[in-house]
């Protein structure tokens, strides 16, 4: 795997980390963070993890420092690693749950009384997160988690706001500790963040993480605003906090290097977003913008801005389609071949199966394997019985997987070689 994977999982090692005197980070339990602030007399929870499993663990360990009741329940956003513990905390009380009033039960896609496509999010979310691959072997982190976590009751223990938060937010207190609620869209229209001023702490939910943005999601997402987000990074900088927790990875402490690193963020996403647009006005399609936009040396660098878990080129493109539509303005694309009238046609140019087959072999030995799933796939639509070409499929995703340092590809590639061809049949 891409050398940077390695250290993931020392990274993500398991620990309750105190951001202040009264606030706790339980870090490397599950997918995303869960956080802690002990008020008088009562407890206040923010995020529940992604899986009952991972809920009890960490309120084990947070019962190991109070054995105070919990009060409330505050919920960043609507994302079900964010909200499926939310049960664990409850049980045996009747905390307040708090959201926005954007907060959508249904965390897939956005709230509609029609039907949608929710079997393919499921098989795609499946093979972002790697659901399935085996740890350390296959999956050493999920980009912004880490890989070895307990997957049981995933989504199960999600429960209902009981009140819900305006647009113009809200400064509340809870037990004694003073918090402003705040509405912050970025990675979703419902993001709210905590502002803990005592303590100049901020919840950021995830509008910010150790990775570059996934200001698109593999696992198929409506269009995220990236002007939006940048935006909100703008307004997280104005609270000059002294502590950052984020929805995923480890918290930022002091106020230069909070500023810094949200800077480096917010310029990540306006360059993506004003290159994007300028190759778009400047008549470029979307696949000359995918292979022509990228990060400056100074950003691509960071370790906040690597592509553990977003990655640019599927930023650009989400952006041409979110802002413009499908149709990437070259006239060819108004009528396209089918991929299986397409494939036959390149099989017969190229001079037959057994020609494009030697292509293949070739690319795979100069190690050009994108080249080999193209042509493959050309091969497979083409066939009458395409199972031997999904098995040479399959080793050939296994084989680009390799050097991947954005893991919801790295799973996808991984994920996607194991339903054609599941290594006990090889």
């Amino acid at each position: 795997m891409h050398p940077e994977l390695k250290a993931h999982p020392d990274y993500f090692k398991k620990e309750v980390v105190q951001l202040a005197d009264n606030v706790y980070q339980a870090f490397g339990f599950a997918a995303s963070n869960v956080y802690m602030i002990i008020g008088d007399g009562g407890l206040i929870i923010i995020d529940t993890s992604e899986t009952t499993a991972a809920a009890t663990n960490i309120l084990a360990e947070f019962r190991k420092i109070t054995d105070l009741p919990i009060h409330t329940i505050i919920l960043t956003h609507s994302h079900r690693d964010h909200v499926s513990g939310a049960s664990v905390f409850a049980e045996g009380g009747d905390p307040v749950i708090l959201a926005s009033e954007k907060y959508s039960d249904d965390a897939l896609f956005t709230a509609s009384k029609h039907a949608r496509p929710v079997k393919a999010m499921q098989v795609r979310t499946k093979r972002q997160f790697g659901i399935g691959l085996s740890y350390p072997d296959e999956i050493v982190g999920i980009g912004v988690g880490p890989g070895d976590r307990p997957l049981q009751g995933m989504g199960a223990g999600s429960l209902p706001p009981t009140r819900k938060i305006g647009q113009a937010g809200e400064n509340i207190t809870i037990c004694g500790v003073d918090l402003e609620l705040t509405m912050a869209p970025g990675e979703t229209p419902d993001h709210m963040i905590v502002w803990y001023a005592a303590k100049k702490v901020l919840i950021s939910g995830d509008n910010f993480y150790r990775a570059f943005p996934n200001l698109y999601a593999i696992r198929g997402t409506d269009y995220r605003d990236y002007d939006a987000w940048a935006d909100t990074i703008d307004q997280l900088m104005a609270y000059n906090a002294d502590v950052l927790g984020p929805g995923h990875t480890k918290a930022l402490f002091g106020a230069e290097t909070i500023r810094s690193s949200l800077t480096d963020y917010r310029d990540a996403i306006r360059h993506v977003t004003d290159a994007t647009r300028e190759g778009m006005n400047a008549g470029m399609t979307i696949d000359e913008l995918a292979h022509s936009v990228t990060l400056p040396p100074k950003l691509a660098e960071k370790p906040h801005l690597r592509e553990y878990y977003g990655r640019v080129d599927h930023a650009v493109r989400a952006y041409f389609v979110g802002t413009m539509g499908w149709f990437d303005g070259n006239p060819t694309s108004l009528g396209r071949l089918s991929p299986q009238e397409e494939a036959q046609r390149m099989i017969k140019l190229a001079g037959g199966s057994e020609a494009v087959l030697a292509e293949i072999a070739k690319a795979r030995a100069d190690g050009s394997y994108q080249w080999a799933l193209e042509l493959i796939d050309r091969l497979i639509y083409a066939a009458d019985d395409p199972t031997e070409l999904s098995h040479t499929k399959a080793a050939i995703l296994r084989e680009h997987a390799v050097d991947q340092i954005n893991c919801p590809t790295r799973h996808y590639y991984l994920q996607c070689a194991k339903e054609l061809y599941p290594p006990s049949d090889a």
